[in-house]
């Protein structure tokens, strides 16, 4: 695989919120080996730095991603980073929210993508499908694993079973989407979201994340030891008597993530 010249996937840092752009709009931004690549360096950027507190994925040109690209697979390349799965992403477990912010398709592995975030934010004319069932596939980058968790049963295995897609504003009505938008305006709602989170503690929204994993199809009495050792860690923190000395002084609070 050749280097390409110009990154495939761009970051901008905005306040406390790293900006992941998918940017091969002329391929609306399929994955290929690189963009997989790519995105899971992003990922490590946004892990990496302390003053980032969220993320938001996004894709240029109008699209958010129309999934694996078929050509470049059809050459050998894989999508997948191996131990994050599909674009990097779908089976890594990043411990900072991850809003996507979907214009246009999100078909496939797009769709697996958004799945895979924390947040969606959609375009009300955004469109949603796993159509792999139409290319003798299964949508195995976490569409049929997740989707029935999101969604009633039998509304996931319509979507799953016929291949068709959704639009945002549908998606907004079965639960998939948080926010619902006009045409354009995903990223922007999506970044204003991204600062409402940064205002609470980074290390309890971690915490958060991991629980809810954790909790994940485990028992109650599992689920509550699990979060027992997260609390204790939490209680032991920094950001905790900063968070209980801010509210009896009324003012906001200063995380250190410590």
């Amino acid at each position: 695989m050749s280097t390409p010249a110009t990154p495939l996937v761009r970051t901008e840092r905005i306040g406390s919120t790293l900006l992941i752009t998918l940017d091969r709009p002329e391929a609306r931004n399929a994955v290929n080996a690189a963009v997989a690549a790519g995105l899971a360096a992003a990922l490590d950027e946004l892990e990496a730095e302390p003053e980032l507190r969220a993320g938001v994925l996004t894709g240029e040109g109008g699209t958010f991603s129309a999934g694996m690209d078929l050509k470049a697979a059809l050459r050998g390349e894989s999508p997948e980073v191996e131990g994050r799965g599909f674009g990097g992403l779908t089976e890594a477990e990043p411990a900072k929210p991850l809003i996507a912010a979907v214009e246009g398709y999100a078909m496939g592995g797009g769709f697996e993508l958004a799945l895979a975030c924390d947040l969606i934010v959609a375009a009300e004319d955004a469109r949603f499908g796993l159509p792999e069932v139409k290319r003798g596939l299964i949508a195995a980058g976490g569409g049929v694993i997740r989707l029935p968790k999101r969604v009633p049963h039998h509304l996931a295995m319509e979507l799953l079973l016929t291949g068709d897609p959704v639009d945002g504003r549908r998606a907004g009505e079965l639960g998939l989407a948080n926010r619902v938008t006009a045409t354009g305006q995903a990223v922007a709602e999506a970044l204003r979201l991204a600062e409402r989170l940064a205002e609470n503690a980074p290390l309890a929204l971690a915490a958060v994340k991991r629980v809810a994993r954790a909790a994940d199809g485990a028992p109650d009495a599992d689920a509550f030891a699990f979060q027992r050792g997260e609390m204790k860690t939490l209680m032991a923190s920094a950001d905790v008597r900063e968070g209980m000395t801010a509210f009896a002084e009324r003012r906001p609070a200063r995380w250190t993530g410590r």
